[in-house]
């Protein structure tokens, strides 16, 4: 299997908001997007601090957008490991940066990490918000989540939203934008990447999750960022809303299974004889 990365760069995706990418191998022609990103302004904030895997990478693109020094706010939407890679050197790095979380995040963090300085931290819930400087960021819980302590952020700026790990699917490389990547892609891949994430699809009510997913859209959003997905524009945000909002109450969609497994497994050991 060809497992060659891709480059990435630091891209502009609103008006002072950069997504900052990196890839992980998805099987051939085909590759996870592990983001974050960096709202810059009068008090810059960074948004989530990547995967342990793209560390290095991640600490070279964030700071090449925006000095440590000037970073006021680091926002973290939940504890799990790939939004989490940066986040010791982040707030070492980043000395006059206030982490937004909260409780649960730190109490499971504090099973894998050192622990945190509270004495930096603000705990803000889904329906609060926090003013860094020129614009208000509103928390809200999102449509698919796989983690109990997650929370998106919509900037009433630009309207961007980053909304974690909803949304997420395959891309077929340095690929940033969803127009961009085929169809068939998106078309096969999000709704079995969300049903992963959120298992638990298939027992909701649908109309309450409707009204929920349709309190979200209707922020008036314009530029939708996931941590695993491509960014989201013009007919595409609706679009991927009724794939999210498709699911409620439909049986899960199952990832690879042990014959994809037992591929892969074929392929190391021919490698290995070869």
């Amino acid at each position: 299997m060809d497992t060659t990365v891709p480059t990435t760069t630091p891209q502009e995706i609103a008006p002072d908001t950069f997504l900052i990418p990196n890839l992980a191998p998805g099987g051939p022609g085909a590759f996870v997007p592990v983001n974050s990103l960096v709202i810059r302004g009068t008090e810059p904030v960074i948004v989530d601090t990547g995967a342990p895997m793209h560390h290095d990478e991640w600490i070279e693109k964030v700071f090449s957008v925006v000095e440590p020094d000037d970073v006021r706010w680091i926002f973290l939407s939940h504890d799990d490991g790939d939004h989490t890679g940066g986040l010791l050197d982040a707030l070492e790095l980043c000395r006059n940066a206030t982490l937004v979380t909260n409780f649960f995040s730190v109490e499971r963090l504090a099973l894998e990490k050192p622990a945190l300085p509270l004495e930096r931290m603000r705990w803000i819930e889904p329906g609060g918000s926090f003013d860094a400087g020129d614009r208000t960021l509103h928390l809200f819980r999102p449509p698919i989540f796989d983690g109990p302590t997650t929370r998106g952020v919509y900037d009433s700026k630009t309207a961007a939203m980053w909304i974690v790990d909803t949304f997420a699917c395959f891309v077929p490389g340095a690929v940033y934008d969803v127009h961009d990547v085929p169809r068939e892609m998106v078309e096969e891949s999000m709704p079995m990447f969300n049903s992963m994430v959120s298992p638990w699809h298939q027992w909701l009510d649908a109309e309450a999750y409707r009204r929920h997913v349709d309190d979200i859209e209707a922020m008036g959003v314009l530029t939708v960022a996931s941590a695993h997905g491509p960014v989201l524009t013009g007919d595409a945000i609706h679009e991927s809303f009724e794939v999210i909002r498709g699911l409620a109450g439909r049986p899960n969609i199952l990832g690879p299974g042990p014959e994809v497994l037992d591929e892969l497994v074929a392929e190391i050991l021919a490698g290995q004889a070869a």
